[in-house]
C-alpha cells in the first residue's frame, strides 16, 4: 500500500489541517480497499469489496465527524465500523437476493400456467362525498405509510381533494420518515459503541490495582458510561416512525390543536363498544 499511511497518522494530519476531509475520506477508502483481506470481509473479491465500500462511503464521512479520542484509536474505530457495517451490508444483499429470486420464481411459474388475460375497461366509479372529509384526511395521513399510490388515487376524489395534492402531502411525510430513520439508525450505532465502551471500562477496571486511584477513576467513568447508555436506550424506545400530529398539522397548514381534537373525536367515534353480557 505505497503512499498510504496508517489511519491514526492520517487522522492526525487531518486534525492538524494538512489533509482536508475529502482527502481523508479518500485515503480511508483506498486503505480499506488495499487491505480488505485483513478486515475479514467474508472472503470477498476485490470487485465485491468495491461495491461494499461505495455503499459505506457516506458513513465514512459521518464516522469522521463523530470520532472522539476517548481511549480508542482511529484505526480501531474504523476497523469496528468496517466490521459491523460489512455484516449489515452482507445481510441486506442476501435478503435482497432471496426476495428477488423468490419473486421471479413465482412469476415464472405463474406465466407458464396461465394465458394472457384480456384487457378489461376501467370501471367508472362514482364517489360519494364522505360526511367529514377533514377527519378522513387526517386519519389517512396518520396511517400514510400503509397507503399505496393506487389507494391514494381512489381516496382523493372521495374526500374532495386533488390526487397530486394528496400524494404531495404523503411524499412530504415520507421524507420526514426517512430523516427519522436516519436519526434512529445513528442512535443505534451510538448505543452499540457505548455498550462496548462500558465493556472496555469494566475490563480496564478489573486489570487495575485494587483500591488504586486509577481504578476509582475508571469506576467513575464506567458509572457515567452506564448512565448514558441507559439514557440512550430510553430515548430510542420512545422514537417512533409514524407521523406526529405536529407534522400532520404542518403539512395541512392547520393548528396542531385541530389535529389533536379531530383524532380524539375519531377515536371516540370508532371505538368498539363493549359487548353486553
Amino acid at each position: 500500500m505505497p503512499g498510504y499511511l496508517p489511519l491514526n497518522t492520517l487522522f492526525e494530519k487531518y486534525r492538524s489541517g494538512i489533509l482536508d476531509k475529502k482527502q481523508l475520506e479518500g485515503q480511508i477508502f483506498q486503505f480499506v480497499l488495499d487491505n480488505y483481506k485483513q478486515f475479514h470481509l467474508f472472503q470477498w473479491k476485490r470487485d465485491d469489496c468495491i461495491d461494499y465500500l461505495c455503499w459505506l462511503y457516506p458513513r465514512i464521512s459521518k464516522a469522521i465527524d463523530k470520532y472522539k479520542d476517548i481511549g480508542t484509536s482511529f484505526d480501531a474505530y474504523i476497523g469496528s465500523l468496517v466490521y459491523y457495517s460489512s455484516r449489515e451490508y452482507r445481510f441486506r444483499e442476501t435478503d435482497h437476493s432471496i426476495s428477488e429470486h423468490s419473486w421471479w420464481k413465482e412469476k415464472a411459474t405463474e406465466l407458464s400456467v396461465r394465458n394472457t388475460e384480456p384487457d378489461y375497461p376501467e370501471p367508472k366509479t362514482a364517489y360519494k362525498p364522505v360526511p367529514n372529509p377533514q377527519q378522513i384526511l387526517i386519519l389517512l395521513l396518520k396511517s400514510y405509510h400503509f397507503m399505496s399510490d393506487d389507494f391514494l388515487s381512489r381516496a382523493a376524489p372521495a374526500i374532495g381533494i386533488e390526487t397530486e395534492k394528496l400524494r404531495g402531502m404523503v411524499d412530504e411525510l415520507r421524507i420526514l420518515r426517512l430523516d427519522k430513520e436516519e436519526q434512529i439508525q445513528g442512535l443505534k450505532e451510538r448505543i452499540h459503541c457505548q455498550f462496548y465502551r462500558c465493556i472496555s471500562f469494566e475490563r480496564r477496571m478489573l486489570a487495575a490495582p485494587e483500591g488504586s486511584i486509577f481504578q476509582k477513576k475508571i469506576q467513575d467513568r464506567l458509572n457515567r458510561a452506564r448512565i448514558r447508555l441507559v439514557s440512550m436506550r430510553k430515548r430510542l424506545s420512545i422514537m417512533r416512525f409514524d407521523a406526529t400530529n405536529r407534522q400532520i398539522a404542518k403539512v395541512l397548514g392547520i393548528p396542531k390543536g385541530t389535529v389533536d381534537s379531530t383524532l380524539h373525536a375519531a377515536k371516540i367515534k370508532y371505538k368498539p363498544k363493549d359487548k353486553e353480557c
